[in-house]
């Protein structure tokens, strides 16, 4: 599993460059630069997470609970939700949410660790562990519900999350019907009776390299949503990388896939919400 720090070694990747002009008109909300660029420079990233809003809601189980909102310039727009990886609710996870808006979407990146960010492996692994399956399931599917009733939303929902949250991403979709589902890294490991709810489309990224998240356990999510009569709703994609390839701040970040894999997310959520 990854550190804080990054995933592994280095690879040989040229430096990220902002212009000094360019950083100004970022920090303005003047201008927008490419995800990865804002995500590799931690005064971007902090920048970009701060222009989301907090909002807080009561599940249908009677928690109250609390996220990160990022608002697009349309009136009625289609929404996103996000989930966060083993860290948390940071400001990496924001910016996505910022971009996302840029794009034209309200952007919703939600909270599962109660308001606790991990700065260690074992922080991170302690939080996870804590998570309650569910009050997770609880979590997210009130928060589909807040999405789909926003009044700045058309109703349509797609859900999207990394490692942890990429499990979630697709387990929130089971238990509540969406439009669209994405998938990094995430623990796929379910059964066709555990499909049986799941409406939606899914693409799903994954590492020839990942030792967690692997080629049996993704052929095995493959057979089931093929048992399952969902295997039109599929689509699948291999990295030559390894797991969280498309951080930029981890050390196993492949800046091509990342790319790629991103411009496969967007077109994903442009084609199934519009």
């Amino acid at each position: 599993m990854c550190e804080i720090t990054g995933c592994g070694e280095h690879q040989n990747l040229p430096p990220i460059e902002v212009s000094q002009e360019e950083r100004r008109l970022f920090l303005k909300g003047l201008a927008t630069l490419p995800l990865a660029t804002v995500l590799a420079i931690p005064e971007l990233t902090h920048a970009a997470a701060d222009s989301l809003s907090d909002v807080s809601i009561t599940t249908a189980g009677g928690k109250k609970v609390n996220a990160a909102i990022a608002m697009p310039a349309a009136e009625k727009a289609p929404a996103v939700l996000l989930i966060h990886d083993w860290w948390g609710l940071n400001d990496q996870i924001k910016s996505v949410a910022a971009e996302l808006a840029n794009q034209g979407y309200v952007a919703l990146a939600v909270d599962l660790y109660d308001g606790k960010v991990a700065t260690s492996p074992d922080d991170a692994r302690s939080f996870m562990q804590q998570v309650d399956g569910d009050m997770a399931t609880d979590t997210l599917t009130s928060w589909i519900d807040f999405l789909k009733n926003h009044a700045a939303t058309n109703g349509k929902v797609g859900t999207i999350g990394w490692c942890f949250g990429g499990g979630w991403s697709l387990n929130a979709s089971i238990a509540s019907p969406v439009d669209a589902t994405v998938i990094y890294y995430g623990n796929v490991k379910k059964t066709p009776e555990d499909l049986a709810s799941l409406n939606s489309p899914v693409l799903g990224h994954f590492a020839t390299k990942d030792g967690w998240i692997n080629q049996p356990m993704v052929d095995g999510f493959i057979d089931s949503m093929s048992t399952a009569g969902k295997a039109e709703a599929l689509s699948v994609h291999w990295y030559d990388s390894d797991h969280a390839f498309a951080n930029p701040t981890s050390a196993r970040y492949d800046a091509e896939d990342a790319a790629l894999a991103w411009e496969r997310t967007t077109t994903f959520f442009k084609t199934h919400l519009g």
